[in-house]
């Protein structure tokens, strides 16, 4: 029943295509082709021409002939099909009051618990997989579960173009390793900046869904079971989100030149054009 999207029952589409193949036929001729009874066959030609799929002449025997398909299907599937992506458009929304409530009703819909180095591992690069617009990470020195330069899921999103902004804390560049691993990630498509110290571990994406540790990893990884929070759309995740665009904000650009050399790894900014007593005119003007 290839017209059932139009709304036409599988004994009225072999009808039709009859009559289109035939060009015009009475009842009883379309009953012979099609194998039906005589009474039926004139029911189902009855409920093609309510629908405007078939006009009948005046005379008798009457005589049915099909409209053109351009005419007789293609409105009724431009219909429908609006009123499918309207049906669709409230399914969504109706989706997101039912999430809403969820949210609003059991803790386990906000933040999920993520137990465990691979776990997290996994976690991060779902995420990763899933983002179609930006990534927004604090990356901070001595790592809990990704090394430094193992995230291999950053430039698949890059290359698929997912923006990368990227704050570095100060010490995060001791790390073997870690300068040319930035360096590779900048020429890449990453926007990084630096800043002398980062609060927590911290990504986000789509400005959706958030992972960050509820409790401080030790140096290059923790022997003990890192924990961490999944955070989904709440407060708490537009407060990170905020925490991020303000360390972003004063943070140092990192610079590479063609040789690989990166600069503002110390965090450390141009010096201040302003002195103290103009800063101050500007806050009160």
């Amino acid at each position: 029943m290839t017209l059932e999207a139009a709304g036409v029952t599988g004994t009225e589409e072999t009808v039709y295509r009859l009559l289109v193949t035939m060009g015009r036929a009475t009842a009883r001729e379309v009953a012979d082709r099609a194998g039906l009874e005589p009474e039926h066959t004139r029911h189902v030609l009855d409920a093609l021409a309510a629908k405007n799929l078939v006009s009948q002449s005046d005379g008798l025997p009457r005589q049915y002939r099909p409209t053109p398909p351009d005419v007789a299907l293609l409105p009724r599937l431009k219909r429908r099909a609006d009123a499918l992506d309207l049906a669709r458009a409230e399914a969504t929304a109706l989706l997101e009051s039912y999430r809403e409530t969820l949210r609003r009703q059991d803790l386990g819909q906000l933040i999920e618990v993520i137990t465990g180095a691979e776990a997290l591992r996994q976690h991060l690069r779902q995420i990763q997989d899933g983002a179609r617009d930006e990534m927004l990470w604090f990356c901070k020195a001595q790592y809990v579960a990704m090394p430094s330069g193992s995230n291999r899921a950053e430039f698949d999103a890059l290359a698929r173009g997912v923006r990368y902004r990227v704050l570095y804390e100060k010490a995060f560049f001791d790390d073997e390793g870690a300068v040319d691993n930035v360096v590779e990630g900048v020429k890449a498509g990453e926007m990084a900046r630096a800043v002398p110290h980062l609060p927590l571990r911290l990504a986000v994406a789509d400005r959706a869904i958030a992972i960050c540790p509820l409790v401080p990893g030790g140096p290059d990884g923790s022997p003990e079971e890192p924990t961490s929070a999944l955070v989904r759309d709440s407060n708490l995740l537009a407060a990170l989100v905020a925490l991020f665009e303000r360390y972003w904000e004063d943070a140092v650009p990192l610079d590479v030149d063609d040789t690989g050399a990166v600069a503002g790894t110390d965090a450390a900014g141009p010096p201040d054009p302003l002195g103290a007593t103009d800063r101050r005119l500007l806050a009160l003007l």
